[in-house]
């Protein structure tokens, strides 16, 4: 996807919430997401969480699992607030964000959305 947009693209008027379509939520999701930095620091903040996730398993140590949460969000944040300038998806529609978090970082380990440039995302 070389630019997304965040409207209906029949009636060109903007997305009303909650949107009941994954599909169309995860386009959203991209449109909110377009900095760099801020994709960035998604990327971090995911990765984070999940070796928060594994050293609580290695460890038995809970306190990993909120370490890794909070770096997590801490990092999700500041993308949205400083970069983006909008508030995160996640305040929105919780479940489809948490599930679009981990589907952007997949996309990102797969090559489908850039760390470089939005024109080099092949993400739909």
């Amino acid at each position: 996807m070389n630019q997304a947009v965040s409207t209906r693209e029949s009636t060109n008027q903007p997305l009303a919430m909650p949107i009941r379509n994954y599909g169309e939520f995860y386009r959203f999701y991209l449109t909110e997401h377009s900095n760099v930095m801020s994709r960035r620091l998604h990327a971090l903040g995911s990765i984070a969480g999940l070796y928060g996730i594994y050293k609580t398993i290695r460890t038995g140590r809970k306190s990993y699992l909120l370490k890794g949460i909070v770096t997590g969000y801490a990092c999700a944040w500041v993308g949205h607030f400083f970069f983006e300038k909008n508030k995160p998806a996640s305040f929105k529609q919780p479940l489809y964000s948490f599930v679009s978090d981990w589907r952007m970082l997949s996309d990102i380990c797969r090559g489908r959305v850039s760390l470089r440039h939005r024109k080099y995302d092949k993400a739909d």
